[in-house]
């Protein structure tokens, strides 16, 4: 695995408040890592998460966990590409949860896409298969079985692989990780099979010192 870009992205959901983030990015301050690394707080926490991860040089990158399918205007309570841009480089866009409690469908979720894009911005988008269709704009796919999310059950390693590597035979050249109750003590079984370029956390990367624990284990293969 000598050379291989692994990404770790952690997905908050709808946790944490101010001083929790605070407390979070004080807990890993003594971070190093040379993967790419990416926190999604709750919108209302990307400006404080974006001055906390510069003002303590980490090795961090800020992401999004949803973005407006519209542009900037008139579209109470979205919040558009266009102003994520100033504090985030990542989207998440169509998670399980998203499609499953807010019923976005393909139309929707590509337009995110397109307006991620035209920002600058980098989609993550969530698949719960390989048969689930992927916008051409996007930049990376995770792949999270539905059963797998928030249940503490992960899919084998090697069944994720096989998964993994039909959605890179369909989508040639594309970044694919994935997401399902990844934690510190399986990160090294799944980032060590052949298809899978990184993970895609959510109840771990609460923890800051689990979270850590995920990038160091990481560091050493």
């Amino acid at each position: 695995m000598s050379g291989k870009q692994i990404y770790i992205i952690g997905n908050w959901k709808s946790n944490k408040n101010s001083q929790e983030v605070k407390d979070w990015f004080h807990a890993i301050k003594n971070i190093k890592s040379d993967h790419e690394i990416v926190v999604c707080p709750s919108f209302i926490h990307l400006p404080l998460a974006k001055i906390l991860c510069t003002t303590l040089n980490l090795p961090l990158k800020i992401g999004a966990q949803d973005v407006s399918p519209y542009s900037i205007g008139a579209y109470t309570g979205e919040v558009a590409a266009e102003q994520l841009k100033e504090m985030v480089e990542y989207v998440i866009i169509g998670h399980s949860e998203r499609r499953k409690n807010f019923k976005e469908d393909d139309n929707i979720l590509f337009e995110k896409v397109k307006r991620a894009t035209e920002a600058g911005l980098k989609p993550i988008f969530c698949v719960p298969d390989e048969n689930t269709s992927v916008p051409e704009e996007t930049h990376l796919i995770a792949y999270e079985p539905v059963w797998a999310i928030g249940t503490g059950k992960s899919d084998t390693p090697e069944n994720a692989n096989t998964v993994i590597g039909k959605i890179k035979q369909k989508y040639p050249g594309k970044i694919v990780i994935y997401g399902g109750s990844v934690t510190s003590k399986n990160i090294s079984l799944f980032i060590s099979m052949e298809n899978i370029d990184g993970v895609l956390p959510g109840k771990a990367s609460l923890d800051a010192m689990e979270f850590s624990q995920m990038i160091s284990v990481v560091s050493q293969i």
